[in-house]
């Protein structure tokens, strides 16, 4: 009986447009959207910076050192015009308004430190805001301070391994895999619970609200049908939908790297597709399945509750904001899978993803955060019973 009703009820819930966009449209089209926006708007940007001449004021002797290597550096750093300013105030005010872009004050005792072998001080200006512009402005000092020590070392007769007493190596032991799971693993569960919320959402809204204002819940109820059948039935329906939103997020991805070719480093390609293994769909949607059921369980009883389409939309939007606050605790560093944190619901399935694309994902951790989202559907799916069970709730 509880197959007949959701039979019945996914047949409804796919012919409305609406749903279908927000359940297989909208989630398999983002990833495309976003990496292609992303991407050719860096790519522009960058391209940008890299080609914009750079104005580069200066205050102080015009014969000096820093000016001199300045003009003297190729093109390759970049198209540059220099420009003799008589006070860094004005300097910095011409920086703010985008007519220069970086600015040199140059030291009056510059020329004398500089001949004596003293440091000789100058100061750099640059507006951060300007994309590009504070790492050409470091490009530029860096290069023209390793081109004085290099003639220093000639000047003195010294070799640069003389006055390199100790030589350090770091090494990082972490492996790509565990580098991309745990600086990006954050956005992956993040965008699987905001698009499970979505496709829950509206057949949620659909299939008890929808029913009371199209006044068929009362036919529904006439049937010799317990009434728990009907709710799991309908709840049934509920959760494939916000499963099949998820999935198509992945399958979203799927095509942003297979077919637009997004990813055009080899090796991040290979570390990818290690990454997007069926082991990894199928412990993806074992947590994916409770925390949906969940998500499902507590919009149903305001489904149940409100009396028209537009107040229970009303009222289930912001807890989209409640679903997705715990999940953003991915995006922050060194919050890790802990006995503590796999005992929080939504927050335990956001690290546990994050730590199985790491590979780096301990299984005893998984199983009690399964057992724990469990326990959370279990009374979600109670509550949305007691509700429903309620004659003044589902009767309008």
């Amino acid at each position: 009986m509880i197959f007949t009703i959701f039979k019945k009820e996914l047949k409804d819930t796919l012919r409305d447009k609406r749903t279908l966009m927000m359940m297989l449209v909208i989630p398999t089209l983002v990833f495309p959207i976003i990496m292609s926006l992303f991407i050719s708007i860096s790519s522009s940007f960058s391209e940008e910076a890299a080609n914009k001449e750079v104005k580069i004021g200066y205050v102080g002797n015009k014969d000096n050192y820093v000016i001199n290597q300045l003009n003297q550096l190729p093109e390759i750093y970049g198209k540059k015009g220099l420009y003799a300013y008589t006070d860094s105030i004005q300097l910095k005010a011409d920086i703010h308004k985008d007519t220069l872009q970086m600015g040199i004050y140059i030291h009056t005792d510059f020329n004398r430190d500089f001949s004596s072998k003293h440091p000789a001080k100058i100061k750099v200006f640059y507006n951060a805001t300007n994309i590009g512009m504070e790492e050409r402005a470091k490009t530029y000092i860096e290069t023209i301070e390793e081109i004085a020590l290099q003639e220093r070392y000639l000047e003195l007769e010294l070799e640069a391994t003389e006055l390199r007493p100790i030589e350090s190596k770091f090494s990082n032991i972490a492996s790509d895999k565990e580098m991309i799971g745990k600086l990006a693993g954050g956005f992956l569960p993040y965008i699987f619970i905001a698009f499970g919320f979505l496709g829950c959402m509206y057949p949620a809204i659909d299939l008890f609200t929808g029913e009371k204002e199209r006044g068929t819940i009362e036919t529904l109820l006439t049937t010799p049908v317990a009434r728990w059948q009907i709710l799991f039935g309908k709840m049934g329906v509920v959760i494939l939908s916000g499963l099949v939103a998820a999935s198509a997020s992945l399958l979203g991805l799927f095509i942003s790297i297979e077919v637009f070719d997004f990813v055009d480093n080899e090796q991040l390609l290979e570390i990818i597709h290690g990454i997007l293994s069926v082991k990894f769909i199928i412990t993806l949607f074992l947590l994916l399945f409770p925390l949906t059921i969940f998500i499902a369980g507590i919009m149903i009883p305001i489904a149940v509750y409100a009396k028209s389409f537009k107040e229970a939309q009303s009222i289930i939007t912001p807890l989209n904001i409640i679903i997705i606050l715990p999940a953003m605790v991915g995006f922050f560093p060194g919050i890790e899978l802990t006995a503590v944190t796999a005992c929080i619901p939504i927050i335990n399935v956001v690290l546990a993803t994050k730590e199985l694309i790491a590979g780096t994902l301990d299984y005893s951790l998984l199983g009690l955060s399964f057992t724990i989202m469990m326990a959370f559907a279990m009374l979600s799916v109670f509550i949305s019973y007691k509700r429903f069970d309620k004659e003044t709730n589902v009767v309008l």
